[in-house]
């Protein structure tokens, strides 16, 4: 992978002339920011998956499916993009250098759960799309801080490691070769809208990872040129390990090889109880550092409690400690979590690579 020349050369030079000046800034919770608008059935669905039986709905009834759709956030990019590029705009707003496309789920194992799945390459494009006008516009106001796309390959809602059947072990509902033809689907989606790199995140099973990557390798290779790759895992609890069971370390050496721009953590976790595995992959990664935590652990409610304040304060020590090269939030975070962190780190330069080829990865 890293013999291949960058997609975009120039788009490239700049991250990574961003990324030795000072710690980048990632973007907060989409999820987060999506649930403060309250839509229910029919404002998930749109004009396009309207119910109903005048011709318009009639139009669409290959796209229409009889199963419901609220909670699917993947589709407002279709439904209601001026919510998802409001969400991005806020957070760009905020100091974000970095926002990611709502395409957590946009690949057919996961839109699947909704009978949605042929719109998987839609998804990904449109998302991408969405993120690219989003950050050129704010380019154009800061030139002095270009703005990125991050395009995001979730880890489906299958795992490759595990059975789903806890009487039967052997078993696995999905294999490599079906995720990698998700995986290569939606990021050709990605890489057709605009995407400045590719981010395969919230991994809680490393061989759904090396999937990913596998299909990133094979496309890049067909297409003749690459984009940056970041890969983030999640530490599922307090036991410091990947669902899947791999330490911060492990996980770290099961992916280099895919000579990444940047290994971190994001999810689970909120800061304090992430610090560790950062401080881990600190000491060990050649590659760039990245965390994006939660806004603390879920209250019985299911919400997120820790202030921007409090947040910002723990992240900040991060940077002290010369542990992070970009950060941002994950869920329950909003722009004033963003606008906090990116100040909390500001005045501290970023942690230093420990050769200077990693940058070229």
């Amino acid at each position: 992978m890293s013999t291949l020349p960058w997609l975009h050369p120039d788009r490239v030079a700049l991250l990574q002339q961003g990324l030795r000046q000072r710690i980048l800034i990632l973007d907060g919770g989409m999820g987060t920011m999506l649930q403060g608008h309250d839509l229910d059935e029919q404002g998930f669905r749109g004009q396009r998956f309207e119910q109903g039986h005048d011709s318009h709905a009639h139009a669409h009834a290959h796209d229409h499916p009889g199963c419901d759709l609220k909670g699917n956030n993947d589709l407002l990019t279709l439904t209601r993009p001026e919510i998802i590029r409001g969400v991005h705009e806020a957070y760009l707003d905020a100091g974000a250098d970095l926002v990611e496309t709502n395409t957590f789920n946009s690949t057919r194992i996961s839109q699947a759960d909704y009978q949605l799945q042929h719109l998987a390459h839609e998804l990904n494009l449109e998302g991408a799309r969405l993120a690219r006008a989003a950050c050129d516009a704010m380019t154009l106001k800061t030139p002095h801080q270009p703005r990125f796309v991050i395009g995001v390959l979730g880890p489906t809602s299958r795992t490759a490691s595990l059975s789903p059947d806890v009487n039967d072990p052997g078993f696995r509902n999905v294999t490599f070769e079906e995720l990698a033809e998700n995986y290569t689907e939606s990021a050709s989606g990605l890489i057709e809208g605009g995407a400045d790199v590719i981010m395969v995140e919230t991994i809680f099973d490393t061989l759904n990872a090396k999937a990913a990557l596998f299909a990133l390798s094979e496309l890049f290779h067909r297409r003749g040129a690459r984009l940056p790759l970041m890969i983030s895992g999640t530490i599922t609890d307090r036991s410091g390990r990947t669902l899947s069971g791999q330490t911060a370390e492990a996980f770290y050496y099961s992916v280099r090889h895919a000579r990444p721009l940047s290994v971190g953590f994001n999810c689970a976790l909120g800061a304090d109880d992430l610090r560790p595995h950062i401080q881990t992959l600190a000491g060990i990664a050649d590659s760039h550092v990245s965390t994006h935590p939660n806004a603390g652990l879920p209250n019985a409610f299911g919400e997120y409690d820790e202030s921007p304040e409090h947040m910002a304060e723990v992240i900040g020590s991060f940077a002290r400690d010369g542990l992070l090269n970009l950060v941002g939030g994950c869920c329950g975070t909003t722009p004033a979590h963003i606008k906090a962190i990116a100040a909390a780190v500001r005045n501290h330069p970023p942690r230093a690579l420990p050769s200077a080829d990693a940058e070229a990865a």
